[in-house]
């Protein structure tokens, strides 16, 4: 078995204070994926640390400069095991400079609020993700009220 290969995503939301909708992102590629949403983000380049890569995903994918928030550590060693190749590590983050659109990977986007986070067909190893974000972000609204 080899390694797992690192990539970062971002949990784009709309506030990162008091977050009421999420950012999902609908891949237009490779053919296995066509239509199924996912958090955007892609792999680490040798020499980049994570934050890097994000910042430059974030940049290529979507248009955006990003503040990022917390990491939302997932149960794999902090992390996230989402295929058998890769392992993803995500951050909370707001937009900060520029409209999100979708430049490549990517033929959609979508606002999901916290009533229709499942709404949509995401990819199997986000799925999980999701469901701990919920509740995160629930706990976040409900403790800034």
């Amino acid at each position: 078995m080899t390694a797992r290969r690192l990539v970062v995503a971002a949990a784009i939301v709309d506030d990162l204070d008091r977050p009421a909708r999420l950012l999902a992102a609908r891949r237009s590629r490779p053919e296995h994926l066509v239509g199924r949403w996912e958090f955007p983000g892609g792999k680490v380049d040798p020499g980049e640390t994570p934050v890097e890569a994000l910042h430059r995903e974030l940049m290529e994918e979507l248009g955006v400069r990003v503040q990022l928030g917390d990491e939302l550590p997932g149960p794999d060693d902090g992390a996230w095991i989402i295929t058998d190749r890769h392992v993803l590590r995500l951050w909370l983050a707001a937009v900060t400079g520029g409209d999100p659109r979708p430049l490549v990977e990517h033929d959609d986007l979508r606002w999901l609020d916290r009533t229709s986070l499942l709404d949509v067909d995401w990819l199997d190893g986000d799925v999980r993700i999701v469901e701990q974000l919920d509740a995160v972000l629930h706990d976040r609204v409900d403790t800034s009220r």
